[in-house]
């Protein structure tokens, strides 16, 4: 899948291949369902994600945060101090440590070139801004036909890219 699930490559915004769509909302639908008759899994038990964002009680986060723990993760707050014009060094000690830590990082208000050079270091999926309006997945949720509340279905979303990159 090229949502990025290479570990330590970047999710671009725009990069959801056409042959994953199907995949993605079947497995969202499979979570909607799971999720409305209380079947759902942990099936994300053990994994450890980062997020990295300067609040953590945005709508994006807490949709972050939500959709990971209901799938058994536990999710971290780091907050960013690197900048665009941090030395390389730092970025990439920065990145190497995010993948000894996490098993994917998810970023929020970090600047794509910045989250790409930490993505080339950390070996582990880097999501630029999954959880939020303008990531692919949001648009993709309209598709989901379940009648879910538009966050609910974001959510699914969501859970399905991460379950298809990290489980």
């Amino acid at each position: 899948m090229h949502l990025s699930a290479i570990p330590g490559r970047v999710a671009p915004p725009a990069l959801i291949m056409p042959r994953d769509v199907n995949v993605l909302l079947e497995q969202a639908r499979i979570l909607w369902r799971a999720a409305g008759d209380g079947t759902l899994r942990p099936l994300l038990k053990g994994k450890n994600l980062g997020l990295l964002c300067a609040v953590d009680d945005s709508l994006e986060a807490i949709l972050f945060r939500r959709a990971a723990t209901e799938l058994g993760a536990r999710v971290a707050h780091i907050r960013p101090s690197l900048t665009e014009a941090s030395p390389e060094q730092e970025v990439l000690h920065t990145g190497r440590l995010l993948g000894r830590l996490y098993d994917a990082v998810e970023c929020h208000g970090v600047p794509a070139p910045l989250v790409a050079r930490l993505a080339d270091a950390a070996g582990v999926p880097i999501y630029d801004g999954l959880a939020t309006a303008r990531h692919p997945s949001a648009a993709l949720a309209e598709q989901l036909g379940t009648g879910a509340d538009p966050m609910e279905s974001r959510r699914f979303l969501v859970q399905a890219v991460l379950l298809h990159t990290i489980a």
